[in-house]
């Protein structure tokens, strides 16, 4: 179950009004205000946020320190902060301040309770009311809606807050936890310039959007700050659109429960909406000042020590594909070169074929017993196996489906169809969302682990499509209809059914894949695949940023990667005909500097490192390649006091140059329909993070994959990061640790230089 719900301070909603102000004297004491006669507005020394006294239209929001307006004086009439879409007819009717015959409002010193009433076409009791306040000594307001006199009415989708015409800030930057995280540079030329009729980015919570807050700031000026302080895991989705006269909205649509007897939808949760100065890592210090005082940080497992130390001790995890022996003496081979633990995420280990044959993954393709007796013989030389199972999916071609009937206990959308995608380019067969609400998903889900664990002795499961959510409209699975947060709680139940059947005592492990806020109670390792997302989704205007570990880094444990040296395989129980010639062959050599980018990303933004499709032909025919990850894991393993219980910092700032590198789109599915897999693009030569330990050290890592010395040269002050004023500096790298010097009085010079292809990670060590 989701524990009680603990909302910091900040983000408190002041929604007890206890002395409201009559109207005329209202207008009275404010007209002496000097603001304009026609707004009704909340105004402290950081933040100014007005209203049209006669609609409730939202006028004005000001950054007052910066003089930075965050609404265009060209806005189009009639910017309603809200909008009701309601089901009924041939199409759904949508509701807004213009529909509104009554529009009152009440003020107190910090807080405007706006109501809307008397819609023609809605039952008499039908009113909106939003209440907006500001938080005491901050530039954040908080924004909340209560709807009432609904009975009779199914409402799919409540949009609220919506703010209209944003203001160009210049220099734009968006950043948005689209799993790992997202930054994008001019926003408004990336949707001006996108196709079709709608120009909109939109992401999901819970799941591909894995924080609650989006960012849209000038790095050197001001930035908005949108944020929601919900506990629960409710199902919204957040989006920046731009309409037809190029002016660009937020919004946030939520999807009460589709049911007709409810008489209020009043969502249990705040939206926070601020302003800031800073870039994207300066919004997700603000947000970890509320995220990690919630139930999600409190209950994490890495924070309480629940993730087994063969976990948090990995030196490298081989993602290989197939057969036991093409898939454990690599890593066991791995480990003994590296002289660490190396672990193994296994696909395709199934009796059937990947991404159609779900949930018939017994027996194993290598047959019960040799399946058996391979894991053994990884295990007893320190390797441990992750298994993997779909945690959300079963194919409708199988006999399973028919058998138990499935269809039953489907996900389901508004029209009562089952929600099925097919991911295999080859087969054309689909998959098919189970719903996670249903008793007979989470219990088979969970016997299946069972068996994986129990009879077949796997270190632990790798959930796939764990970190996501549904909105399911099937009456009969018992949970409300379509929105609501029932999809997180019966994941939490299906993690207490999964995790009572371990050996007690035991260390078996659940991975999940994705990152998402939510889920840090339940999983021990997080997969997470933007840091190669070119191979994937070639070259995009969104670039990927370690926002998820900048908020939650000591709270979870992030691996993966498709960094691979070779092409992809191919599931020999896939149709012949399509398999390629050059399946797991050595990749062009022209693209070993994207696989050094990947490993170089991982280990600056604090992940555990991963190589996929890893064999040892590839220690001698990609020696460098293979040298720098040695070099990586040893370098990382000396740290992770930082690496992986550390919180993340601002690095210092150091010159780095780019260079254009060659970048590969291929995958097991992307680039196989493609004429083109190549691009170019200009990459940094070297990436850094820094790391506050739990001790009060700090670390500054850096990874460089240029084929040329790079001076490190750069100035720090250590009350920035918490330090005393006094200690010494070590730089280690692969050879061990070495003392750069001391520094003193608050501030530090360090200057090296690092070799063609460098790691290490410089340390500071406050004096006792």
């Amino acid at each position: 179950m989701i524990p009680k719900r603990y909302v910091a301070w900040q983000f408190i909603c002041l929604l007890a009004m206890t002395c409201f102000l009559p109207f005329g004297a209202f207008n009275a004491a404010y007209s002496q205000t000097g603001e304009p006669d026609n707004l009704v507005s909340l105004k402290n020394d950081h933040f100014q946020v007005a209203f049209d006294r006669t609609t409730g239209e939202l006028k004005k929001m000001v950054f007052l320190p910066e003089r930075v307006s965050f609404l265009a004086e060209t806005a189009s009439q009639g910017s309603s902060p809200w909008e009701i879409t309601i089901a009924g007819g041939n199409q759904p009717s949508r509701v807004n301040i213009q529909s509104a015959t009554r529009f009152v409002y009440h003020h107190t010193e910090n807080q405007l309770e706006l109501k809307w009433s008397d819609f023609p076409e809605l039952p008499k009791g039908f009113t909106v009311t939003a209440y907006v306040g500001l938080l005491p000594d901050s530039a954040m307001s908080t924004w909340r809606i209560e709807i009432d006199g609904i009975h009779g009415k199914r409402i799919s989708k409540v949009t609220f807050p919506r703010l209209a015409g944003l203001t160009d800030l210049g220099d734009e930057e968006l950043v948005a936890p689209d799993w790992m995280g997202s930054l994008l540079q001019s926003p408004r030329k990336e949707l001006s310039a996108s196709g079709g009729t709608q120009k909109r980015f939109a992401w999901s919570y819970p799941g591909h959007m894995s924080m609650q807050f989006l960012a849209l700031y000038n790095p050197h000026r001001a930035g908005l700050y949108l944020a929601c302080d919900d506990t629960a895991a409710y199902n919204k989705e957040f989006s920046l659109s731009m309409d037809s006269a190029e002016q660009l909205s937020y919004s946030v649509d939520h999807f009460p429960p589709f049911d007709d007897q409810q008489e209020t939808y009043r969502p249990d949760y705040s939206f926070i909406i601020g302003a800031f100065k800073g870039d994207w890592l300066t919004a997700a210090q603000l947000y970890k000042g509320w995220a990690e005082r919630q139930p999600w940080c409190l209950n994490s497992r890495l924070k309480n020590r629940l993730v087994p130390a063969w976990v948090e001790n990995t030196g490298y995890w081989v993602w290989n594909r197939g057969r036991g022996a093409h898939v454990l003496p690599p890593a066991a081979a791995l480990s003994r070169r590296l002289g660490l633990p190396v672990n193994v995420l296994w696909h395709w280990w199934h009796g059937g074929s990947y991404d159609d044959s779900f949930p018939e993954y017994f027996p194993p393709r290598d047959g019960k017993q040799q399946f058996i007796s391979e894991l053994r013989n990884a295990q007893q030389q320190g390797v441990h196996a992750l298994v993997y199972m779909n945690a959300l999916k079963w194919g409708p071609s199988t006999q399973s489906w028919k058998d138990e009937h499935a269809e039953r206990y489907a996900g389901k959308d508004i029209h009562g169809h089952a929600l099925s995608h097919v991911y295999n380019i080859f087969t054309k067969k689909a998959l098919t969302n189970m719903c996670e609400a249903t008793d007979f998903w989470k219990n088979k889900y969970a016997s299946l682990v069972d068996t994986a664990v129990n009879q077949y002795g796997v270190d632990g499961v790798y959930m796939d499509q764990a970190c996501q959510s549904r909105m399911c409209y099937d009456p009969a699975h018992g949970h409300p209809i379509g929105g609501g947060n029932y999809w997180v709680q019966h994941f939490a139940r299906k993690d207490q059914l999964i995790r009572a059947s371990f050996p007690q005592g035991g260390n078996q492990v659940l991975a999940g894949e994705g990152v998402g806020e939510n889920w840090l109670p339940f999983l021990d390792v997080f997969l997470a695949l933007q840091v190669s997302k070119e191979r994937y989704a070639g070259i995009h205007s969104w670039q990927t940023v370690p926002l998820f570990q900048a908020v939650y880094h000591e709270y979870a444990i992030t691996f993966g990667n498709y960094s691979s040296l070779m092409t992809p395989p191919y599931d020999e129980l896939w149709p012949r005909e399509f398999a390629p010639a050059d399946a797991e062959t050595p990749l062009d050599p022209v693209f070993n500097r994207q696989f050094l980018m990947e490993q170089a990303r991982s280990f600056a933004w604090g992940m555990q490192p991963m190589i996929a499709n890893y064999q040892p032909s590839l220690d001698s025919a990609r020696e460098t390649e293979i040298g720098y990850i040695l070099r990586l894991g040893k370098v990382r393993q000396a740290g992770l006091k930082y690496f992986v219980h550390g919180e993340f910092k601002r690095p210092p700032m150091i010159a780095i140059p780019e260079e254009t590198i060659s970048i590969s789109k291929l995958s097991i599915y992307a680039g196989h329909n493609e004429k083109v897999t190549r691009f170019e693009k200009s990459y940094p030569t070297a990436y850094t993070s820094a790391w506050k330990s739990r001790d009060g050290s700090l670390a500054v890592a850096i990874a460089s994959i240029s084929r040329q010395h790079l001076p490190v040269d750069f100035m720090m002050n250590t009350a920035d990061y918490g330090l005393e004023s006094a200690g010494e500096i070590y730089v280690y790298d692969e050879t061990g640790m070495t003392k750069l010097g001391d520094y003193r009085d608050g501030t530090s010079k360090v200057r090296f230089t690092l070799p063609p292809r460098g790691i290490c990670f410089i340390e500071f060590i406050p004096s006792l």
